[in-house]
């Protein structure tokens, strides 16, 4: 009986899909990667579900959007409760692993309370609270030098090795393998140690750490050991290697800092080729222009030239720097006879704007930028084709990967299988419907964000809560969505047949699970 295939899932950090030398990029250089790609399927038009991290991970691990598997926005948690395809993946005998970035619970220390409530309240929230332990990510379970023991199955997974947060200052298993082996861990944390250069950009930090000692490092060498540790193991094994970067902030280590020149890049998508900003590109150009810079660290905001260059230039460092440690993980497989019987999958949790209308970082702003991400799907064990331009997403990645695996996906799951789309150039979905939650008021929202978006081949059509406004973009002679054409009354009738299929994605989202067990 043939062994079934073993799956290794690579996944970045905010990393936009077109910053691959295989997706077309002039400079930065990502050759491990790309043979990855030469050696399987490239998607050209692969989307998230919502383009920021918590919710798309936990739609990546749910084959659900955020509305359905409860993780709405940043700060939130994934329901333990919560059925994932990894979690069908070890009922069906496959050994799982995490290592690296989860977050599927927040990373942050949690707040000190709850904003104060117009009136008291004897119950809080609409769902009693859930039981189970939702800190697993948190902090300080990591201060002491002990290894924190993560209770698992944890989503599913049985072996977790965690990183959160970003940057050189990472947390996790990582931060206590950091202070247990760095000489002068202490001092190569101090900011004041940091190295000398000549940038400016905004959260452009020069690390005294050396690369060695840097987490994209420390994942690519936990990820080769668990890779080696399968080889003579029979049952096959689903490994999730998952890297921080190239989320800023922008500190590559070593030689990655200076890989790159900001002379190198152009930004050719400037705030000027946008014929009519929307109104929160207007509020952040209203704050650069007196001085303001972002809202939180996290949050979009408007720069200039010279800053996005310096911002690219660091992030081609760190894609390159995860690169080469894509090449040390494939090979280990290659190393260890497993090659030929692994899917090796490359995939991103949402993009950057890196530039595009002078924006950096992600935010309600559901552009091609952030929502558009790299996906490649290779196989040693089946024919396939190199390119695909069919429509996909997030949610489809659990049903492929199950049906890969010969498994069944449960019920309420709304990922739809691409695999046919492996082996021939057709068509997976007509259009794509996509919903970003904001936990806050940002870029000039009042109330929070709830913004909803419908993607296909022709059009990018988006609707915002409480707003007059919304956004309809041309795709076929406006890819770059420089032209809003929302107002103009040509397009009337588009909006009124793009509208009644955004109201046909609404009324899907139900939840489907449980089924009904008695007739009435």
């Amino acid at each position: 009986m043939k062994k079934k295939p073993n799956f290794l899932y690579i996944m970045t950090d905010q990393h936009r899909a077109d910053w691959l030398g295989c997706m077309g990029h002039p400079v930065v250089k990502t050759p491990h990667i790309d043979a990855l790609a030469a050696s399987g399927t490239v998607f050209d038009d692969f989307h998230v579900a919502t383009p920021v991290c918590m919710p798309n991970r936990a739609s990546f691990m749910t084959g659900r959007m955020p509305s359905l598997h409860g993780l709405r926005h940043n700060g939130c948690t994934l329901p333990m409760r919560a059925n994932t395809f990894v979690d069908v993946l070890a009922a069906g005998g496959y050994r799982t692993a995490s290592i690296g970035k989860s977050h599927l619970q927040p990373f942050l220390a949690q707040s000190s309370g709850r904003p104060d409530d117009p009136e008291e309240r004897m119950i809080q929230e609409a769902w009693k609270p859930e039981e189970g332990n939702f800190d697993q990510e948190q902090p300080d379970n990591y201060d002491d030098d002990l290894l924190y023991e993560v209770k698992t199955p944890y989503y599913g997974f049985q072996h977790v090795e965690t990183v959160t947060r970003h940057g050189d200052k990472c947390g996790g298993h990582y931060e206590q393998w950091f202070r247990q082996n760095c000489p002068d861990w202490q001092a190569k944390h101090d900011p004041s140690n940091e190295l000398p250069h000549d940038y400016s950009c905004p959260q452009a930090y020069r690390t005294p750490i050396p690369e060695e000692y840097y987490p994209t490092s420390w994942i690519g060498d936990r990820g080769v050991e668990y890779l080696k540790s399968k080889a003579d193991q029979d049952d096959p094994f689903f490994a999730f290697v998952s890297f921080p970067d190239p989320h800023h902030p922008f500190n590559p280590p070593g030689k990655y800092w200076d890989m790159y020149s900001p002379d190198q890049f152009d930004p050719d998508l400037p705030y000027s080729a946008h014929k009519n900003p929307s109104p929160p590109m207007e509020f952040l150009t209203k704050r650069w222009q007196n001085g303001e810079g972002p809202e939180l660290p996290q949050i979009a905001f408007r720069t200039d030239r010279h800053h996005i260059q310096e911002a690219m230039a660091l992030t081609a460092g760190m894609i390159t720097m995860i690169d080469d440690q894509v090449g040390k993980l494939v090979a280990a497989l290659k190393e260890t006879d497993q090659y030929e019987n692994t899917v090796i999958i490359f995939n991103s949790d949402h993009g950057d704007y890196l530039g595009d209308f002078d924006l950096l970082f992600k935010g309600a702003l559901p552009m091609r930028s952030v929502t558009r991400v790299p996906m490649i799907w290779s196989d040693a064990g089946q024919d396939t084709i190199a390119r695909t331009d069919a429509m996909a997403n997030t949610l489809d990645i659990s049903a492929s990967i199950l049906e890969r695996a010969g498994l069944a996906p449960y019920n309420g799951i709304q990922g739809e299988s691409f695999l046919e789309c492996l082996h021939a150039n057709t068509a997976h979905r007509p259009d794509l419907f996509l919903e970003y939650n904001d936990s806050g008021s940002r870029l000039g929202f009042q109330p929070p964000a709830r913004v909803r978006s419908l993607r296909n081949k022709e059009w990018r059509f988006t609707t915002y809560q409480t707003e007059d406004w919304g956004e309809l973009y041309d795709l076929v002679n406006d890819p770059r969505e420089t032209t809003n054409l929302w107002d103009d009354p040509a397009y009337r009738d588009i909006k009124a047949s793009l509208s009644l299929r955004m109201i046909d994605h609404l009324t899907d989202q139900m939840d489907k699970s449980p089924l009904a067990t008695k007739r009435a």
